[in-house]
């Protein structure tokens, strides 16, 4: 019952994590600045994985694509691979997951599942480590840039969708490990059948030898009858 708990805890973990993880991914606010006048800002520019926009004083928005996925910049076109694999990998690792668990009715022995809810946690902690590398690249590159003072260009901050990949990571990464721990039981619940198997046998063999033993020592002798030419 304890180690179903575990994986529950694990399970919303893993889940929770994904769909920060996912949340990311479309998410405006990667890199966000703003120009302000003399009273109140002027405009506010954000940009992500997709699009760069600005967002004036009324709240009007424009927004323009990035024009070609050949011509962008190498840290982006990484970013945006690793973001869509951590995606993935969260995805198979949920289904993984859920026929692993010991509270689900499929999957097999309890080895086969456990094997399966190991397999869960190795892709949520792949899924968690792109995720994370992905948003430490795309912070790398903008504190670079904030920090050269050879760079006249306009510079950015680090936005709110960077931390909330960094939290989704967290999560993954955690749960994954717990989930880890279920290879480790399943082999020793394994073992330990064997080793009861193996002793069960042997105590049942030296009861039967004792029981034997008892059995020829109780049995009573016949009595000899000699015949007349015996004492002859």
């Amino acid at each position: 019952m304890g180690h179903m708990a575990t994986e529950i805890v694990a399970f919303i973990l893993t889940i929770s994590g994904w769909i920060l993880v996912s949340s990311t991914l479309p998410t405006d606010y990667w890199k966000v600045s703003s120009v302000d006048g003399t009273v109140i800002t002027t405009a506010t520019f954000w940009s992500n994985l997709w699009k760069t926009c600005v967002t004036d004083s009324t709240g009007v928005s424009n927004c323009k694509d990035f024009p070609s996925m050949l011509a962008l910049d190498a840290y982006i076109q990484v970013c945006r691979g690793l973001m869509i694999a951590a995606v993935c990998l969260g995805f198979f690792g949920a289904v993984l997951a859920l026929i692993g668990m010991k509270c689900t009715k499929v999957g097999g022995s309890q080895t086969i599942k456990a094997r399966l809810a190991s397999l869960a946690g190795c892709h949520f902690i792949l899924s968690g480590l792109c995720c994370m590398t992905a948003c430490s690249i795309y912070a790398h590159r903008i504190t670079t840039d904030f920090f050269d003072p050879f760079f006249v260009a306009q510079k950015f901050e680090l936005g709110a969708a960077l931390f909330v990949g960094w939290a989704g990571s967290v999560l993954c990464v955690l749960g994954g490990l717990i989930f880890c721990f279920s290879l480790s039981e399943g082999c020793s619940v394994r073992t330990e059948f064997s080793y009861n198997g193996a002793s069960s046998f042997v105590a049942a063999h030296n009861s039967h030898s004792k029981t034997a033993n008892s059995l020829n020592r109780e049995a009573p002798q016949p009595p000899r009858q000699f015949g007349r030419n015996a004492y002859v």
